[in-house]
């Protein structure tokens, strides 16, 4: 005799998850969007829509001269490492560097990056702390770009820089090495003048118009130092960076070329560094932050006695309280080559002063009429000083709330340089309460996008 088939019934427990699953599926539909997310396919994440800002400007256009435009954008894409629900910032806090995220696993962040990308559908991306390059580079290939690829000695992750192949082809590229390079105005010197053995980069490539093979255009995209403490290292950094961008169009007689550099820089618009690479001249309290950061650091001294124990996870680890003192240096000797500061302030004065695409659009969308929050208006900036119209935010989470990344540009006389749009700078309020964050960004940073013309 056979046995009577029993009727399943689901549980009340069973009976509300399905309900919360259905309410969901029924939330993401009106969104206009799938509930199911796939990291290699084209299908689109919910993933919050940022407006595109026109900006006016006053550039007179003759029907007899060429005009060119550019769309690009610029964002650190936060490793693999850094973002694993499996990282400790430290053995003196053992938090989770992000514990306000609720996308950490690599399958929810990335098809939220890949989105955001062929959402901007830029011309020209810089992004920084790129790993993983067998998911992304697919995915790039099929939007349209070529590419290439830097990373420092032993990094896991690097920078990129891809084009649309359609409208440009690269001509030359060149990796700078920080840890390797020499600094200051004398030019027989050998001395580095290095404070900490970070093995960052800066990275550029030289790229031809397909459209108009009289032209062109240079992009350098880098990732500074990450110590908020190490202010000396990354002045140093970033004036490398400067020259060596120019050293690279004079070497390809390409002066008459537009240079972009953009990144992750790692400094604030009230930082020492932003105030040398705009043309600012240094405050006195900025002064102070760079005589004590004017330190020999353990990694290029290793009889430097240890005080306190060092991270054992990659370099963009570490402590992430913001008040840290610097621990594991010793003050400079003369003959290492550490600059002093009006030494710094010499060697600048003879570098290029690029401008930022957020400050000069954001101030003249304000002064049209627009309300965007920026840098300025939560920071007291003295009057006339650059960098009060930054965003008001780029990288957003538990432990920290700051302005880092920039697209920066190096105009020439004869080809002045236009910033015609921006993507809008997202508030505090889509941020809130931190980055990674569904439908906002699967990076502790967000993206930069901006239109030129020149």
């Amino acid at each position: 005799m056979a046995t009577p088939a029993k009727i399943y019934q689901m549980t009340p427990e069973q009976l509300a998850l399905a309900k919360l699953r259905k309410a969901k599926k029924e939330r993401l539909a009106q969104m206009g969007t799938s509930a199911s997310v796939e990291m290699s396919g084209t299908s689109m994440s919910p993933l919050l829509s940022r407006p595109w800002l026109p900006i006016p400007h006053t550039r007179l256009e003759s029907q007899n001269t060429r005009f060119h435009q550019t769309k690009i954008m610029s964002w650190n894409v936060c490793n693999v490492l850094l973002a694993s629900p499996d990282f400790r910032a430290g053995p003196r806090t053992e938090l989770e560097l992000f514990p306000n995220s609720d996308c950490l696993k690599v399958g929810q962040r990335e098809p939220l990056i890949h989105e955001e990308i062929r959402r901007q559908n830029a011309d020209i991306l810089c992004l920084q702390e790129v790993d993983r390059l067998e998911k992304l580079l697919p995915m790039l290939e099929k939007a349209g770009y070529s590419h290439c690829y830097a990373s420092g000695p032993r990094k896991l992750h690097g920078c990129l820089i891809a084009f649309k192949k359609d409208l440009y082809s690269m001509v030359s590229e060149r990796v700078i090495f920080y840890d390797d390079q020499t600094m200051g105005t004398n030019p027989t010197s050998t001395l580095t003048g290095g404070s900490f053995k970070t093995r960052n980069i800066g990275y550029m490539l030289a790229l031809k118009s397909n459209v108009d093979p009289q032209d062109g255009i240079v992009v350098a995209t880098t990732h500074l130092f990450w110590h908020p403490r190490y202010i000396y290292e990354k002045i140093r950094q970033v004036g490398i960076l400067l020259r060596e961008v120019t050293a690279f169009r004079e070497e390809l007689s390409i002066n008459n070329w537009p240079t972009i550099i953009a990144g992750d820089f790692n400094f604030t618009p009230i930082d020492p560094a932003y105030s040398l690479v705009t043309g600012d001249t240094l405050l006195s309290v900025q002064k102070e932050t760079i005589t004590s950061s004017r330190v020999v650091h353990s990694s290029i001294d290793p009889s430097v006695v240890t005080n306190t124990p060092i991270a054992a996870v990659e370099d963009e680890a570490g402590d992430v309280d913001p008040d840290r003192v610097i621990v594991n240096a010793r003050p400079p000797r003369p003959e290492e080559g550490i600059l002093t500061i009006p030494e710094i302030e010499k060697w600048f004065s003879t570098l290029p002063k690029p401008h930022s695409a957020y400050n000069i659009g954001i101030h003249a969308s304000r002064e049209s009429g627009n309300n965007l929050p920026t840098f300025g208006a939560r920071n007291a900036l003295p009057s006339g000083r650059n960098g009060s119209n930054e965003p008001e935010y780029t990288s957003y989470t538990h432990y920290w709330h700051l302005t880092l990344d920039y697209i920066f540009f190096l105009d020439l006389p004869e080809r002045p340089i236009s910033v015609i749009g921006l993507l809008t700078p997202l508030k505090e309020s889509d941020m809130t309460p931190g980055l990674p964050l569904k439908h906002v960004s699967g990076s502790d940073h967000t993206c930069l996008v901006a239109e030129l013309s020149w």
